[in-house]
């Protein structure tokens, strides 16, 4: 193939740029691919600090975002947006990641004009419609338009083998969250919150939490913040740092639990810098986040899902997550084991992190070169 390959890749939240990131410099080096980055900030603020790290400067920003959108706001005005882009620019590929409503619209905008469409961490499944909400319908939707299938572990690629999805065009690659780890933790990181560096990270016994999901907004999230107040009551060297998502209805909720205890730092979502840094220095991670679950366990950290299922069950087999559940005495049991039990805490860390090993996005890129025959040497899965 004489021409570039043109590649398009499409986000619009944190998660989904902090993934997409080592993917876009991985594509850079190439003089046989030609890119363009579009993003919906579907999550403008948040979104915005991702670009800042990583130096991403967009070709296309729609920013969609408005005051307490619903997922049809967001679906409709993307998917009007993506067409118009796809129409313009005419890609060869459209690039999307996970499971958001961006990632839906992106994949539904290339399907329409008749593109072919790669689907990064692809194959991720709990076999319930609601949990996640939207982001399991989000995945098998998406899985079913794709052209190129990025998994992250075999387990993904054996969900698609099951839905009918050719294993040709599929690569198990490891996941992309792994690759950023390199380039985000630092030695004697200062954070940019002042109120972080006053913590006593070596003899308080710190963890970091988040906790927004919309399955777990109302009496799940009231049972989450209920469990974290009994553990910091019942253990003096404890600190906990809750991240509080900018949705009205979690603030409300956190405020009003944790609000006003000394050993509770309540504080605005971190870019991915600080972030990282954070849970390097903690002790635990209580999340209901996804990307978490892959992050984490590479700094040596147990994390507690803060869900009834999981997306990411290879983390439970390889003993670096577990499922604490959205009920207040489980979490609290969870937790107060992991504080306890100096045995189940020490296995959690040494287990290896199934979920990559910080060379994804130079397996996807590769996989790209192969399937538009700019390469003849089919990459290596991941194991």
């Amino acid at each position: 193939m004489s021409k570039k390959v043109k590649i398009m890749s499409i986000f619009g939240t944190r998660p989904e740029a902090t993934k997409m990131a080592p993917v876009i410099n991985a594509i850079k080096k190439y003089d046989d691919l030609e890119q363009v980055v579009c993003v919906t900030a579907q999550h403008r603020q948040m979104l915005d600090q991702v670009l800042e790290i990583f130096d991403l400067h967009p070709d296309h920003d729609l920013d969609i975002m408005t005051s307490r959108q619903t997922l049809t706001d967001i679906t409709v005005k993307a998917l009007t947006g993506l067409e118009s882009v796809i129409k313009e620019e005419k890609p060869d590929l459209v690039l999307v990641h996970g499971d958001t409503s961006t990632t839906f619209a992106g994949a539904l905008a290339a399907f329409y004009n008749e593109t072919k469409l790669g689907h990064v961490e692809a194959g991720l499944r709990t076999y319930d419609k609601f949990q996640p909400f939207p982001e399991e319908m989000n995945r098998v939707l998406t899985g079913h338009l794709t052209d190129i299938h990025f998994s992250p572990t075999k387990l993904a690629k054996e969900h698609l083998l099951k839905e009918n999805i050719s294993g040709e065009n599929i690569f198990i690659t490891g996941n992309t969250a792994v690759d950023c780890l390199a380039t985000t933790i630092e030695d004697n990181f200062v954070f940019d919150l002042p109120e972080l560096n006053q913590i006593d990270y070596k003899n308080k016994r710190v963890i970091t939490m988040t906790a927004h999901r919309r399955e777990n907004i109302g009496k799940p999230l009231e049972n989450i913040c209920n469990a974290v107040l009994k553990i910091v009551n019942d253990f003096e060297d404890v600190e906990v740092v809750y991240a509080v998502h900018y949705n009205p209805a979690v603030r409300e909720t956190a405020f009003g639990i944790l609000g006003n205890y000394e050993r509770i730092h309540l504080i605005d979502p971190l870019d991915i810098k600080n972030m990282h840094n954070l849970m390097n220095l903690s002790y635990l991670v209580l999340t209901d986040s996804g990307g978490l679950q892959e992050e984490v366990p590479s700094m040596g950290k147990p994390v507690l899902v803060l869900r009834n299922v999981t997306e990411r069950p290879e983390g439970l087999e390889a003993g670096t997550l577990r499922l604490a559940g959205t009920e207040e005495e489980k979490i609290y049991e969870e937790t107060a084991q992991l504080l306890t039990n100096k045995e189940i805490y020490n296995k959690m860390v040494a287990s290896k992190n199934p979920f990559g090993d910080g060379h994804a996005a130079e397996r996807i890129v590769a996989a790209i070169r192969y399937y538009f025959g700019l390469t003849d040497q089919r990459p290596e899965d991941y194991f």
